[in-house]
């Protein structure tokens, strides 16, 4: 993207440009050349020509007779029967005619073979343009070899076609000498004819270097003293001979790497995809490179025989809706090249994901020149003036395309391009902000008021500048226009003023090299004005007389873009001096744009005081209250004022002890009934699970449930909101489940012990809430009285599933039944004998809106064609007997009223069910905290090292007290959500639940790290159960939505709520 590519460091910008379009001839000389000293005196390499520097007859013959329904190795047989006086050696000699050498051929081929064969029609493949094409690595192998000082020359076995001159399809020019078997009247291996070329080039056996794809003519070259090199295919031979001469030959397309590791793609299939679009004669190993510049779709250099090509692919993972369009790169490409408007030629978008895991599209690589200087440094006056009026011509061409009559018409949204480019880039300036900027300021307020009234609707190609346009090498023509990841319908007018950036910035601006301290007029480049016109009277337009509103936009664009690398530079990502030099930039560029308002004409902003600055609220929530309160103390109340009428539905309790005597009651015997049987059978659970036993329930924990049952202590988690008649539950609001939550976290066995855990919980409540009486009374009751357990069947190994809009299994109805057919994984509780029902979520609808398309179905799990895969592990524990596991619905028929809610309901019913179970997972995560820390508390009192107990050694103590400080402060976080959650609902609590969720895991992982530190080895074993806390809070940064979602969700919400 735009972001990530054109407001990097100067000399990255520059240098990623000319590598990824730049043809080699424009490198500096001897650049990315290998500098190996010669072992050998070579003096000259020779080379065959068919199999060496061309295809073989043997290779066209056998495709040819594939197509041609020839018997295979009929014309193979017939080029070898006979020996020297056979037609074809015959015909290589000279002494016969194509016309007696083809009837000849034709008589011994359809003998041969029992048929008539079309002799003349693979003569004329063998010798067509299309066929007879060298192979590129050679041609850049010689050109390498003749730079170094070497000689060249081609010894052949050749033959004379219908016009009288010998078949050589080679640029002789690249050859010191040619010797051809017709005109000598001499063949391969004769050594006659390779004493011939050693004489005419002068040089000794032992200094040359022969290659040939045939043994007999090496045997013979190698008699003589000639060092041999045999060709199975061209690649190879020349890896072997740069061994052999100790310096490249290979043509290094430069700012290429070898492919990083993370970003490697199978050449396998790529290969065979690329040689069945390509054809069946390409052939060779495919060669694959990776540009090292930083565009945000991974691209990549191929060669493949005698293609060159380059490959834009989608990065891996989850994508932003619009980001990585690269369907859309290869669409307007397409449509354009259709158009005369000058682009990479595209060949193939590939948008089928098993090929090289993401989509893609292959374009032909482009060779020619490209300017990075706009100064265009060492060109003549009258060069610079036709390169620039070449440059305007093109962007003319651009804008006068027929969208409609290239199918673009849906290309973007039509009209209020500016208004809708203005009000993205305020945000992307808002979400970046770091201080006031005045100028800023002012251009948020002006620019939304005067958008232009009328706006042409054209292809805008949206980064259009002098750098990323390619030229050819001798004239002054625009061979493509590179960088379409921006483009959409739009205003031109955006266009032609970024392409006039440059006229404004000074040449040693250290973003973009300008040319505002430049005499133009010396150097034969137009103004700006000068360009806008050119511009206008290409298109036949008047002169626009609110140029300076587009120059002000693009101005304020580029300053919103720098905010944004400024912000980055802080959190790191770059020295103070860089962070300095940015600000600064943004500073400037700022300014700029409000000059460009002020010269519009408007100078209402102008009588504004430098120093008066626009008030905004830093608030967290949607509330336009003032930032301070009447005590001026800063305000971070996190729901709406309407919230707050509502605030005797609950109380925020912060500790046990400020609970109603009720649940302070219920919170005693739960913390009772832990110490007393939780705490004590945790070893006996532990071995338990395990054991071969351990995909069975345990007994001892079965006969736990049954006490906790008779106390009481029995579905605690149920919301009071949800079940105020205490029909299911125990009726506490979430904050008191909250303190009663976290007891249980303090034992991994005690949430099951309760009935309290997940995925049971989720789905409960699921059913609760949205289940029929029917369902509820088939599937709810079970699981209330602890005697089935449950699954819940979301996550995909194909896609991201954190989005659950992602999912791809399928749910058709088929004769009233509901088919399904999917691969789920990481389903928790799935391998548990006692697990009953599956929740199931899979796409009913692909083409409804977005979040209308998935639905949630009730499944048996004793249904026919479920069938479990496999058990997966969290770094290696089970997690018996419920486990997580993978599985795979292979046309499982449920009946019609096991759909929960009806068809497309099924991503509210995820958000509704996720909601509470990531505060659960929450609450649970602050008590194994506290009781990490406990742990590590009386370890480090009864343990010593180095002379004294642990508990005097100061880094523990520095981690007794962070690790006290971090359970605080998630606690009260957690606390504040589930207090929103009872007085406001679960959807005003949404920002609230993605804080917790963020922090709380991480957090827990953080504490019960420190807590394995002070144990040591110990705290790895499962003597104590540090290590599966760990594992646990490290599986839940993933668990209910990984940690990106959650930060995605709460900065999205904070933008929204900007006033």
């Amino acid at each position: 993207m735009y972001t990530r590519r054109l407001f990097q460091s100067s000399h990255h910008q520059w240098a990623w440009r000319a590598a990824f379009w730049k043809h080699i001839w424009c490198r500096p000389q001897g650049a990315h050349r290998r500098t190996h000293s010669r072992s050998s005196n070579y003096r000259a390499v020779i080379f065959d020509m068919g199999g060496v520097l061309i295809p073989s007859p043997g290779r066209v013959a056998t495709e040819w007779e594939v197509q041609n329904h020839v018997p295979s190795g009929t014309i193979l047989k017939a080029l070898i029967a006979g020996g020297e006086n056979g037609p074809w050696m015959k015909f290589m000699r000279g002494a016969i005619t194509v016309e007696d050498f083809l009837q000849e051929f034709r008589r011994l081929c359809s003998e041969m073979s029992k048929t008539s064969v079309p002799v003349d029609s693979f003569f004329s493949l063998l010798t067509c343009e299309q066929v007879a094409k060298p192979f590129p690595v050679m041609t850049e192998a010689i050109t390498q070899i003749r730079a170094k000082g070497l000689q060249t020359a081609v010894l052949s076995n050749n033959f004379y076609l219908p016009n009288g001159k010998s078949f050589l399809p080679l640029d002789r020019k690249q050859f010191d000498v040619v010797v051809e078997s017709c005109i000598e009247g001499v063949c391969k291996p004769d050594p006659r004819i390779y004493k011939l070329c050693l004489e005419r080039l002068g040089v000794q056996p032992s200094e040359s270097i022969f290659l040939d794809d045939l043994t007999p003519n090496l045997k013979a070259a190698a008699s003589l003293g000639i060092h041999i090199l045999k060709v199975n295919d061209p690649e190879t031979a020349v890896k072997e001979l740069e061994t052999l001469l100790g310096f490249a030959l290979r043509i290094v397309v430069p700012n290429t790497r070898p492919v990083r590791k993370t970003m490697e793609i199978p050449k396998d299939s790529l290969e065979k995809y690329l040689k069945d679009m390509l054809g069946s004669q390409t052939t060779g190993p495919l060669e694959l490179f990776q540009f090292d510049h930083g565009q945000s779709n991974p691209t990549y250099y191929i060669r493949l025989a005698n293609h060159q090509l380059v490959l834009r692919k989608k990065p891996p993972g989850k994508l932003l809706p619009s980001a990585h369009a690269v369907e859309r790169e290869f669409r307007i490409m397409k449509a354009l090249a259709n158009a005369g408007v000058p682009v990479p030629k595209v060949l193939d978008l590939c948008e089928d994901s098993s090929i090289i895991g993401t989509p893609f599209y292959l374009m032909e690589y482009c060779p020619g020149l490209i300017y990075k200087d706009p100064s265009l440094p060492g060109l003549e006056p009258s060069q610079r003036q036709a390169i620039y009026t070449a440059m305007n011509s093109v962007l003319c061409k651009i804008h006068s395309v027929d969208i409609k009559a290239v199918g673009l018409e849906n290309y973007g949204k039509q009209g209020d391009y500016i208004s809708r480019q203005v009000q993205t880039w305020i945000k992307q300036y808002r979400a970046s902000e770091t201080s006031t900027n005045p100028a800023m300021e002012r251009l948020i307020e002006w620019l939304p008021l005067h958008i232009p009234e009328e706006q042409k609707t054209t292809v805008v190609h949206g980064d259009f500048r002098l750098d990323n346009l390619i030229f050819h090498p001798e004239k002054t023509e625009v061979l493509a226009v590179l960088d379409w990841e921006l483009s959409t319908l739009g205003d031109p007018l955006v266009d032609v003023a970024f392409s006039c950036l440059a006229h404004y910035l000074p040449s040693d601006f250290p973003i973009l090299r300008g040319l505002s301290d430049c005499d133009l007029t010396q150097l034969g480049i137009p103004t700006a004005e000068e360009y806008f016109r050119m511009y206008c009277l290409h298109m036949g337009l008047p002169p626009i007389e609110n140029w300076n509103f587009y120059m002000a936009f693009s101005f304020f664009r580029v300053a919103a873009i720098l905010q944004g690398v400024y912000k980055r530079s802080l959190t790191g990502q770059a020295s103070s001096a860089t962070a300095k030099q940015s600000g600064k930039v943004i500073e400037f560029t700022s300014n700029l744009a409000w000059d460009f308002a002020v010269k519009e004409g408007f100078r209402i902003f102008k009588k504004m005081p430098a120093t008066k600055l626009l008030k905004r609220s830093y608030h967290t929530w949607a509330s336009p209250q003032c930032l301070l309160n009447a005590t001026g103390m800063r305000s971070y109340i996190s729901f709406p004022d309407t919230s707050r009428a509502n605030a005797s539905k609950g109380a925020l309790v912060i500790s046990p002890e400020g609970l109603s005597q009720p649940v302070r009651e219920q919170y005693c015997r739960l913390k009772r009934f832990m110490e007393q049987h939780v705490y004590p059978a945790e070893w006996e659970l532990q071995r338990h699970q395990a054991s071969v036993k351990r995909w069975t329930p345990s007994p001892l924990l079965e006969d736990l449930k049954e006490k906790a049952k008779a106390e009481g202590l029995w579905n605690l988690f149920l919301p009071l909101e949800i079940d105020p008649e205490k029909k299911y539950g125990a009726g506490l609001t979430n904050v008191e489940y909250a303190h009663l939550c976290e007891l249980m976290g303090m034992s991994p066995y005690a949430p099951e012990i309760f009935n309290c855990s997940a995925p049971d919980t989720g789905n409960m409540e699921l059913l609760v809430r949205y289940g029929t009486e029917e369902q509820k009374a088939r599937w709810l009751m079970p699981l209330l009285e602890g005697k089935t357990r449950s699954c819940f069947a979301m996550t995909e190994p194909q896609v991201a599933s954190s989005d659950a809009t992602n999912i791809e299994s399928s749910i058709r109805e088929e004769n009233g039944l509901y088919v399904i057919n999917g691969h789920k994984w990481w389903i928790s509780g799935l391998l548990d004998p006692r697990c009953q029902l599956c929740v199931f979520m899979g796409r009913t609808d692909p083409h409804a809106p977005r979040h209308q398309q998935q639905s949630v179905l009730l499944v048996p799990m004793d249904s026919p064609g479920i069938k479990i895969v496999r058990p997966l592990t969290v770094y290696g524990l089970e997690d018996a007997p419920g486990g997580h596991g993978e599985v795979l619905f292979d046309h499982v028929r449920v009946p019609k009223e096991n759909m929960v809610l009806g068809p497309g309901r099924g991503f509210e019913i995820a958000q509704g069910r996720l909601g509470p179970g990531r505060i659960h997972h929450c609450m649970r995560l602050i008590g194994c905290s506290e009781r990490a820390l406990a742990l590590m508390k009386a370890r480090v009192k009864s343990r010593v090292a180095f002379g004294k107990p642990l508990v005097e050694q100061g880094t523990l103590l520095a981690d007794i007290a962070q690790s006290r400080v971090e359970i605080e402060q998630a606690r009260l976080l957690v606390l504040k959500a589930a207090h929103l959650m009872d007085v406001a609902g679960n959807k005003a609590a949404a920002l609230d639940i993605a804080m917790i969720k963020m922090v709380a895991p991480s957090m827990a992982y953080r504490v019960i790290d420190r807590a394995i530190q002070a144990f040591g080895a110990a705290g790895l074993s499962s003597d104590y159960p540090l290590a599966q806390f760990s594992a646990g809070a490290r599986a839940l940064r993933f668990a209910d939505g990984p940690d990106e979602v959650h930060r995605a969700a709460v900065a999205k919400m904070e933008l929204k709520h900007c006033p």
